[in-house]
């Protein structure tokens, strides 16, 4: 089976022509202010209209409250909404049982507790996306944390792997974790929010490279 691919924090047309080119199967787009990937409603609909189907959009919130949170989904319209703060599962089963859209949660993982602690989610998240712990802002540093916690997990919710990944390291990653899905942001720019095509195009070759030699 083949790895999917999130090019997280894209704010261009080009960037997600890029993305899409090289094979990526989701795209994300960050709205939240503090953010140097932030995109405005209206421009994030102008993207995820530009992707249409030909890939799936996920919208990341940050502790938006519930009229934000409904503006946003029905602005956007994405395929997904990936909450990246400290949204608690019974808000996550508010959101499915009024929207259409699929539920993602990013969490830090610290330590092994802090991995167990994941289970709450079953029912509440259609997929986890474990990452490395929230500093100033909840994602897109460029921090890793340490894969082997992973190892022999029992996941009882589809998971994906992001934090501190690149073109460099993700091969790495999947071997140590055998992550089905793979997040990347700051690991493909030049600068906070500025996306570089051909390290879009490094990022899921590698993976693809992963792929084939399994």
């Amino acid at each position: 089976m083949q790895t999917q691919i999130k090019i997280c924090g894209l704010s261009t047309e080009t960037a997600i022509d890029a993305a899409i080119d090289a094979g990526a199967t989701h795209i994300g787009l960050v709205h939240f202010e503090k953010s140097p990937r932030h995109v405005a409603l209206d421009r994030a609909a102008q993207l995820r209209s530009h992707a249409g189907a030909r890939v799936k959009t996920v919208l990341l919130l940050v502790n938006a409250d519930p009229a934000a949170t409904g503006r946003a989904i029905d602005r956007v319209q994405p395929d997904i909404v990936q909450f990246h703060g400290s949204e608690t599962p019974e808000w996550l089963k508010l959101v499915a049982d009024n929207s259409s859209v699929e539920i993602w949660k990013a969490l830090g993982v610290r330590d092994q507790p802090t991995l167990a602690k994941s289970d709450r989610y079953v029912g509440a998240a259609d997929r986890l996306l474990f990452d490395a712990p929230a500093k100033a802002l909840p994602g897109g540093t460029g921090t890793s944390f340490d894969w082997s916690l992973l190892a022999g997990h029992d996941h009882q919710i589809a998971w994906g792997l992001a934090g501190g990944l690149d073109p460099d390291n993700v091969a790495e990653a999947l071997r140590a974790t055998g992550a089905p899905l793979v997040d990347v942001s700051s690991g493909v720019e030049s600068a906070p929010g500025v996306k570089q095509v051909d390290r879009i195009a490094a990022f899921c070759q590698a993976v693809r490279d992963y792929d084939a030699s399994k």
